[in-house]
């Protein structure tokens, strides 16, 4: 057995900013902006035209964000320590919208027919610029923060092991910060700040659009978790996808005193699978497919009357993907017809289409990553990124020091990947993903590897660097309405001359909000007890007793 040797972290001062409100029962109150922040709509005045102005109020919203720090933490610890899974993130909902609220932002709550989805407004006029991040986690990822090793909280729990805990704390900030300015200087325009309610299922973005929540936004700043500070323009690597589940009917029997009077619906599902793995071979190199059988009958004995399969279709075009998922309705067809059961209507559980991102908003983006620039870490951050590594058996490079130089464009050679569907509002309205430091290099995604940074200092500093960034670029898009003609002349010119979006979800669609349903009743009721108190506790770590980083010997 390993022995563990405890590394004590370098002290870290922060800027106190107002205390959080007292804690109920169902969870942490709602973290409190600095005051004086007064929540009034500004009176309209023209933008900032002198380029040193507007340069002064980039400064005053970066020093604002500076002293939001504590805010921002409790943000971040916070979401990570309710662990909810897609569609059923109730206590972050809860949680995100009490923030809004007191900040001065109006919300609605429950958009597009999902309960865990909102949007919050604030402000009035044009441009209007939406914030959005993604809120859900990850299966069987619950891990503790700060410790380098496989360590979970609650053995077979959710988890925070893709980092989505840290994006909302970027945008709420940068928002709040921005607004002090917008109101002093009663600058126009509107800022809204939305959820990607259930991102891992790619289960709501679509429904956002078709309920037209974007039909009126100028520009949409989303940011994602990284281990760098970046953006970028054009078509991107990765795939679109449609997310579809296939069920059989058959016929029940005795499985040992009358087989032959039984129609399995698992075998059709079996031979599906079977199908389509043969069929695989066959397919382009850089589409991507995968599937979970989702039922396979009630016990042994009896032959399964009904069965389903879950299965993503990826492809790097929408005209693709359709091809791709025609295949898979085929080969189902074809497994109910060997099998003599009955294919059902196709469920349609998420879709999402390829990401293009706006060259002008990108160039924004990145001339203010230059100025930001990596956060300072510390010599614990260093440690804790590379025992991580070490453990994983990663290069044991540690955290990142330097922003890139250069913007990234169109990916020209698209080997598939990964999906988001922030693709299907970025084909809508002028869109880029600000990608923000609050992770750590070399780590497999989608695992409790990737929840380990995400409480810790690593994720607070990532994340008010983001802010930084996020509150600079929506000043740049509110004082300089140049800009936003710009993006919209690029998307209307450019990206959408030739490529029109359509949605992949059909007409009959709706959100598959029950998803997740069960494995949350099952583990919030041992979650609850870790839910962080910032009341009682200054981090996460402190509430949980770990001295940072801990790492093995």
């Amino acid at each position: 057995m390993s022995r563990i040797r405890v590394i004590p972290a370098l002290a870290v001062t922060l800027a106190v900013t107002a205390a959080p409100l007292a804690q109920n029962q169902s969870g942490p109150s709602p973290a409190t902006a600095p005051t004086g922040m007064a929540a009034v709509t500004p009176a309209a005045k023209p933008p900032v035209k002198d380029d040193a102005h507007a340069e002064r109020l980039k400064a005053d919203a970066v020093r604002d964000v500076e002293s939001m720090q504590v805010f921002t933490q409790q943000m971040v610890d916070s979401i990570f320590s309710f662990a909810e899974l897609g569609f059923q993130e109730t206590e972050t909902h809860r949680y995100l919208v009490d923030v809004l609220k007191k900040n001065g932002f109006t919300v609605q709550e429950g958009i597009a027919g999902i309960p865990t989805a909102f949007m919050a407004t604030w402000g009035s006029g044009k441009p209007v610029i939406a914030l959005g991040s993604d809120i859900d986690g990850i299966p069987q990822a619950s891990q503790k923060p700060g410790v380098a090793y496989f360590a979970p909280m609650i053995e077979g729990a959710p988890g925070h092991g893709e980092g989505h805990n840290s994006g909302q704390a970027v945008n709420i900030t940068a928002a709040i910060a921005v607004k002090k300015i917008m109101e002093r200087e009663k600058l126009p325009g509107t800022i809204r700040i939305w959820p990607g309610t259930a991102e891992e299922l790619v289960g709501t973005k679509a429904y956002f659009v078709r309920e037209g929540f974007f039909k009126d936004v100028d520009v949409a700043l989303f940011t994602h978790v990284g281990n760098d500070l970046g953006v970028s323009w054009g078509d991107r690597d990765g795939t679109g996808l449609v997310s579809v589940e296939f069920t059989f009917t058959g016929q029940t029997a005795h499985s040992a005193g009358a087989p032959w009077r039984g129609r399995s619906a698992l075998d059709a599902v079996e031979l599906m699978n079977i199908g389509w793995n043969y069929r695989r071979e066959h397919l382009p190199l850089e589409h991507r497919s995968h599937y979970v059988v989702t039922n396979g009958g009630d016990q042994p004995n009896v032959v399964p009357r009904n069965a389903s399969v879950w299965y993503y279709f990826r492809q790097t075009t929408y005209p693709k993907i359709k091809e791709l998922w025609g295949i898979g309705e085929s080969i189902a067809k074809g497994a109910a017809m060997m099998t003599n059961t009955e294919l059902q209507p196709m469920r349609v559980l998420g879709s999402a289409w390829p990401q293009h991102f706006n060259k002008v908003v990108a160039e924004t983006t990145f001339a203010n990553i230059q100025k930001v620039g990596m956060p300072q870490w510390s010599e614990a951050d260093q440690t804790l990124a590379k025992a991580l590594q070490k453990e994983l058996g990663s290069n044991e490079q540690g955290l990142a020091l330097k922003v890139g130089s250069e913007l990234q464009g169109p990916v020209r050679d698209n080997r598939g990947g990964g999906s988001d569907d922030i693709g299907d509002i970025s084909w809508n309205v002028p869109t880029v993903t600000l990608r923000f430091p609050s992770n750590i290099p070399g780590l497999p995604g989608h695992n409790w590897a990737n929840a380990i940074a995400m409480a810790t200092p690593i994720a607070h500093k990532g994340a008010t660097a983001g802010a930084k960034v996020q509150a600079m670029t929506v000043l740049d898009l509110v004082l300089k309405p140049a800009l936003v003609d710009e993006a919209w002349d690029y998307f209307k010119n450019v990206q959408t001359k030739t490529i029109k979006y359509e949605p992949l979800i059909r007409p009959e669609d709706k959100p598959a909000i029950e998803m997740n349903k069960a494995i949350m009743e099952k583990y919030r009721p041992a979650l609850k007890k870790f839910y962080y108190d910032p009341s009682r506790y200054t981090t996460y770590l402190e509430q949980l007793g770990i001295t940072y980083p801990t790492v093995k010997q």
